[in-house]
């Protein structure tokens, strides 16, 4: 066969590069080795690319929200490769239609409001419940000395935040005939200075807030009379969902961590949220941990932290529809343990 310089020469070239590119993780590095990985080898190497996305809160930054802090504080994010944008919200947060809009990946909601969304026809996924008894009820004053949930309605005024879906059940159970109903906006002010004021309330929130202010608050737990949905609940859309399974699992197991985390020492995360929410004392911040705990371990363990059942989503969907709030659906569409 005749020898063709020019190809020998090609093949020279071809030879050279490639031993090169083998010797290269000795060398100075300015570009990765022969291996391809980044984030590995000597010290000045590319770190890896972290996905970014964002989390959507629907209310700012309190206990509530205190492992999202901790998952990012704590590094658990980036360990799943994620870079997450926690973005605060407030009183009139419309977290479900800006995650179905797309305008944000995941966002915090209850689970009645994620059903609520779905009966609108939005097709909303649940993938995380941060909390497993619902955190909410009806706070007096302990001077009434009252024995039940049913002797507030004997009169009086409560204060609710307006469409609050519980509202529907008390008027069933109780009758709201006797109450002055008033819009609650988050003020404890008319309940201070009221002696026959009720108002919803977070337990671990306003409670801690009037005790503070001299009042003495009783809570009657809404969940003991049977409305006790999910909260605090992380969800994003069927698309992503479907689109992008290892992200959404990457982050659940990040959250899960921040969790356990925040549960296990509370004190880092509240500094970081006080600093970003100074309107709540560092004393509410320590003494809402400490409430809110058995409120989000629900008796499971650490590594089972957020996942959720069918029974209470199927009871909760049949107590929305027979308050008039829901038509049918499907329970089971509306979360996923990834």
């Amino acid at each position: 066969m005749p020898i063709n310089p020019g190809r020998e020469i090609r093949l020279l070239r071809q030879l050279f590069t490639l031993l090169l590119l083998c010797f290269l993780p000795i060398l100075p590095p300015l570009m990765a080795g022969c291996s391809g990985e980044q984030g590995q080898g000597p010290a000045g190497a590319s770190a890896p690319v972290l996905q970014q996305t964002a989390l959507q809160l629907n209310w700012v930054p309190e206990p509530e929200f205190g492992g999202y802090y901790a998952a990012r504080e704590t590094g658990a994010f980036a360990a799943e490769g994620l870079e997450v944008d926690i973005r605060p919200g407030g009183a009139q947060s419309p977290v479900e239609q800006m995650v179905a809009a797309g305008q944000v990946e995941f966002g915090i909601t209850s689970a009645d409001s994620l059903l609520m969304a779905r009966d609108r026809g939005v097709d909303l996924v649940a993938i995380y419940a941060g909390y497993q008894s619902f955190p909410e009820g009806i706070m007096v004053h302990a001077s009434r000395g009252l024995k039940s949930l049913a002797e507030v309605f004997k009169g009086g005024t409560l204060a609710v935040i307006p469409g609050t879906p519980f509202l529907k059940l008390l008027d069933r159970e109780y009758g709201l005939g006797r109450m002055k109903v008033v819009p609650h906006d988050n003020n404890i002010a008319p309940f201070l200075q009221d002696p026959l004021m009720a108002q919803q309330c977070f337990v671990s929130s306003e409670p801690i807030v009037a005790r503070h202010a001299g009042a003495n608050p009783q809570v009657f737990m809404l969940s003991d009379i049977g409305f006790n949905p999910y909260t605090g609940v992380v969800f994003t859309r069927r698309q992503t969902l479907e689109a992008h399974p290892e992200r959404v699992r990457t982050l659940v197991r990040a959250v899960r961590r921040g969790w356990q985390a925040y549960l296990a020492d509370p004190e880092p995360a509240n500094r970081l949220m006080h600093t970003l929410n100074p309107t709540m004392a560092a004393t509410t911040f320590a003494e809402a941990s400490l409430i809110q705990a058995p409120l989000i371990r629900g008796g499971l363990a650490d590594d089972q932290l957020g996942t959720m059942t069918l029974e209470r989503w199927r009871n909760l969907a049949e107590l929305l529809q027979g308050l008039g709030i829901i038509q049918g659906i499907e329970p089971d569409l509306a979360f996923v343990n990834p």
